[in-house]
């Protein structure tokens, strides 16, 4: 049957565990097909529900073809315009703008995690071609927890995720790959046939909970407090590695001496549990020997996200499950992203890395657009990023975006960012461009090539980049040293090196094309010990860590928020069908498309009066959503869960900082699990 088809490889580029490798079947000149590639070690041949419907995202009917420009900004009314027009008017107003000011600093890129593929920083690499220009810096996603991992490493590093396999406990902490990891599933099903015990730690009764041998439903936030009462236990039950302790750590002393400052009761209290789960989870990882703790990325975007995972760090270091086989932290690595980055190093003489970008908190950003001056912001670059709908702060956000004189935002359907743009460009999909995408999970990457003809007139990232500067050196010579005369394979073969080539078994990139590559990475993190703190071991201490401003040491703040009795912290979770804002649109999401729920515990409903299938108003001082209350025991009793619908969820949050993400990305992380709202019955809508 294949011979019927022209088949291509691809990878998904989304912001995901998988980092999936695809086939793509095409015929008569169209996709018709999309299965997994058997010849990637770890997705081996599976998609998820969102890989295998990636027809109905490159041919959807909402998709954009052309260029368009908005009549008035927010006004819906749009109009079919050329890419010769739309680079012309954007290359006028970056040269306006600069003749204006006298520098490139009124020019402003927010882009983030929409499309890993390497080839898609050319945006960064166009502007920093540019001289000095503003750019939100940060991130939403998992800088607190890459923090701790430096502080007490040395730096993020993973695990093969088939390590899995050879744990005999596993504690699932925050994570949920039922839906989130679904790859992942048949490690954890290889570790129960040789008779690992599986913990889920969640204040979710999630889907991968009711596959566990074991449950624990802890208060949200709190992870830090019962891995110190863990810990603590261990302590208890002479479960410690004192020779993993005395050859491989420092600063154990002054970390068990915090310990022992801790009242157990009030950890538990805490963390809303009791003594004997902890005993239970402290026996099961001392007669089980390897543990291996899988970190979900939820519980470190709250105010002591770092703390809570560097107490989890300890605890694994404490116990000498760190750097042998089936034992470790999973949480996330950038190894395999190890490329030379050399698309963003064009820069203008004069300039580099370290002075040519402005820069403004990505989690901030509305704040950062209000106080940017000597000069102001005044136009805006939109990529791979739904600022409008994963942007805390979102009111004020949408007013100083409307202040701006251009936006120009490069997707593949119109969003609400979109929306309120003055210049929409079509960006193609991993179908129809080339580019090379890494994992920051397994170490694996593999080739996107085109399948398929652009859809209508959609380019890649790249692409417009090279219009837009030779545009600009053509009416203004030198403007920008990026070079747009390379071939997209120019710029491929850049990023490779010899030892890279190596790693990878392969002589060029173009070997790719026979399947995807395992990087050369070991499949134990830390196995040789060789941890790169400044003191070559694993830091319970770190004094790089209170240099910094932080507690050296893993320790917990207890909370003191939403205590009155009448708020719940906010939580929202991953779907299986979508990823934040993307794939919302897809034709099996319409199948099983429902009212917008909110999920209660009974007693609080109860308490609040809210009865089951009821309208509420779920609100705070940012905002108020409308929502169908559901009644379910699955929940915490502190809290509320919204499914994963961030056009409604941020309108209620504001910016919170974690309580670390400096030194991986440059800003704090984003609280966004630390919101309290309040809720209230309004009948029938």
């Amino acid at each position: 049957m294949d011979k019927n088809y022209k088949i291509t490889r691809h990878v998904c580029p989304r912001n995901c565990y998988s980092s999936c490798a695809m086939l793509g079947y095409t015929r008569n000149r169209k996709l018709v097909k999309v299965t997994g590639d058997k010849k990637h070690g770890y997705t081996n041949g599976k998609l998820c529900p969102k890989g295998y419907n990636y027809l109905s995202h490159v041919y959807h009917p909402d998709r954009l073809k052309y260029p368009m420009i908005q009549n008035k900004r927010g006004s819906g009314e749009w109009n079919r315009i050329s890419w010769d027009e739309a680079i012309d008017i954007i290359c006028d107003k970056i040269i306006e703008l600069y003749d204006r000011f006298g520098t490139n600093l009124s020019l402003a890129l927010n882009k983030y995690s929409g499309n890993f593929g390497i080839l898609h920083n050319s945006v960064e690499g166009f502007f920093n071609s540019l001289g000095q220009t503003s750019r939100a810096v940060g991130s939403p996603c998992w800088s607190s927890g890459l923090d701790a991992s430096v502080y007490d490493f040395g730096n993020y590093k993973n695990s093969e995720p088939e390590q899995l396999c050879y744990a005999d406990t596993i504690i699932l902490w925050g994570s949920n790959p039922v839906w989130t990891s679904i790859h992942s599933v048949p490690y954890l099903y290889e570790a129960k046939r040789r008779g690992a015990t599986i913990i889920t730690i969640d204040p979710v009764y999630t889907a991968t909970a009711k596959k566990s041998d074991m449950y624990v439903q802890i208060k949200p936030g709190t992870d830090g407090a019962m891995a110190l009462a863990l810990a603590k236990m261990i302590v208890e039950k002479n479960g410690l590695d004192e020779n993993f302790i005395r050859k491989y750590t420092t600063g154990f002393e002054v970390f068990l001496n915090y310990l022992k400052s801790l009242e157990m009761d009030i950890l538990l209290r805490e963390c809303g549990l009791e003594k004997g789960i902890m005993e239970k989870i402290a026996d099961t990882m001392i007669q089980g020997k390897n543990t291996l703790v899988w970190i979900g990325f939820g519980f470190q975007r709250n105010i002591n996200g770092g703390q809570n995972i560097r107490s989890i760090n300890a605890l694994m270091a404490m116990t000498g499950n760190i750097g042998k086989k089936g034992s470790g932290i999973l949480y996330a690595q950038k190894a395999g992203m190890n490329f030379t980055n050399s698309i963003t190093k064009y820069f203008h003489p004069g300039f580099n890395e370290e002075n040519s970008v402005r820069s403004i908190h990505m989690n901030d950003f509305a704040k950062g657009l209000k106080e940017a001056n000597d000069p102001p912001i005044k136009m805006l670059w939109v990529s791979c990023r739904n600022l409008l709908t994963q942007n805390p702060d979102q009111k004020l956000l949408e007013k100083l975006l409307l202040n701006l004189e251009l936006i120009v935002t490069v997707d593949q359907f119109l969003t609400p960012t979109a929306k309120l743009s003055d210049i929409v460009l079509p960006a193609k999909t991993n179908f129809e461009e080339w580019d090379i995408v890494p994992s920051y999970w397994h170490h694996w990457i593999g080739i996107n090539e085109p399948a398929i003809e652009p859809f209508y007139e959609s380019k890649s990232d790249l692409e417009i980049i090279r219009l837009l500067a030779k545009k600009l050196n053509e009416w203004r010579p030198g403007f920008s040293t990026f070079p747009h005369e390379k071939s997209i394979e120019d710029f491929i073969e850049e990023e490779f090196t010899d030892d890279i080539y190596q790693g990878l078994g392969i002589t060029n990139w173009r070997d790719l094309l026979d399947g995807p590559k395992r990087v050369n990475l070991p499949e134990i993190a830390w196995e040789d010990k060789a941890f790169e703190t400044p003191s070559g071991k694993f830091e319970f201490y770190s004094e790089r860590a209170l240099k910094n401003g932080k507690a050296p040491i893993a320790n917990y703040t207890f909370s003191s928020l939403g205590k009155d009795g009448g708020q719940f912290l906010l939580l929202t979770n991953h779907g299986q069908f979508n990823l934040n804002s993307q794939f919302h649109n897809l034709d099996l999401l319409q199948k099983e498309k429902k009212e917008p729920i909110v999920y209660i515990h009974p007693s609080s409903a109860s308490r609040n009066k809210l009865a089951n299938d009821s309208w509420v108003s779920v609100f705070n001082d940012n905002g108020e959503i409308k929502l169908k209350c559901v009644w379910s025991h699955e929940v915490h009793p502190s809290m509320i869960l919204v499914q994963a619908d961030h056009n409604l969820i941020n309108r209620l949050i504001s910016f919170t900082p974690t309580d670390m993400g400096e030194v991986s990305s440059g800003y704090e992380g984003m609280a966004f699990n630390s919101t309290y709202v309040s809720i209230e019955e309004i009948g029938n809508i």
